[in-house]
């Protein structure tokens, strides 16, 4: 039996950190003919996707929320003016492993039009890229109602004051850290040295009260931060 071929057709960007995820994301949805997805970039960090995005001026750019150099919350900061476009506007959707409420929550404020887990298949993700390019907002089932609660309520959303404490930088250590990485792989992540990466991890366990990292990581993941 032969696929069926579309008539259907969106250029689009694929921004996460780990490139053997790009390359499956790409296996499974990159067949054009057939999906009628067109990769036509990929980036890995903040700078390379804004470089990238710029370049190409995709219709739907996949984004990933944790990236090295600020997250996806500052590649939608960095591109706003691309969003806001008047003519062939460049559109995210946010594709991540985290289900977070912080991290949904700022990426949609950030100018995200939907939020998806990368549980979701293929043929859903497909339909997700063109249903964002269309104009309409996407989210993972488990995730709408929060969300909507979230922009539907007068009040602001709880303040985590712990995590408040830590600037932008912290916090993606903070997350590598509670990942598993070592100091020289956050280090080459983040394009800073392993002795900065000490001194943020210092920071961190100083403003949290925390003693190791250990502790760090129990913090990170009851927070789902992870």
């Amino acid at each position: 039996m032969t696929e069926e071929t579309t008539d259907r057709h969106v250029r689009v960007v694929l921004v996460d950190d780990h490139r053997m995820f790009r390359t499956g994301v790409q296996a499974e949805i990159g067949e054009t003919g057939t999906t009628g997805v067109e990769v036509v970039g990929e980036a890995a960090d903040v700078d390379q996707a804004v470089t990238v995005i710029t370049a190409t001026r995709p219709e739907v750019v996949l984004l990933d929320v944790h990236l090295p150099g600020g997250g996806g919350v500052e590649v939608l900061r960095r591109s706003a003016a691309m969003m806001a476009a008047a003519e062939n506007p460049v559109r995210f959707l946010a594709l991540s492993v985290s289900d977070a409420a912080e991290d949904v929550i700022g990426v949609i404020r950030g100018g995200a039009r939907g939020y998806v887990t990368k549980t979701i298949t293929g043929a859903d993700l497909v339909d997700s890229i063109f249903r964002v390019q269309d104009g309409d907002a996407v989210f993972s089932p488990r995730l709408a109602g929060f969300v909507l609660d979230a922009f539907a309520s007068t009040d602001a959303p709880p303040v985590d004051e712990d995590m408040d404490r830590l600037t932008q930088r912290e916090r993606e250590v903070l997350r590598l850290i509670a990942r598993g990485y070592a100091y020289k792989e956050i280090a080459k992540q983040l394009f800073i040295s392993v002795k900065t990466v000490e001194s943020h991890v210092s920071a961190v366990l100083r403003k949290l009260q925390l003693s190791n990292r250990h502790e760090l990581t129990r913090w990170a993941t009851a927070r789902r931060l992870v």
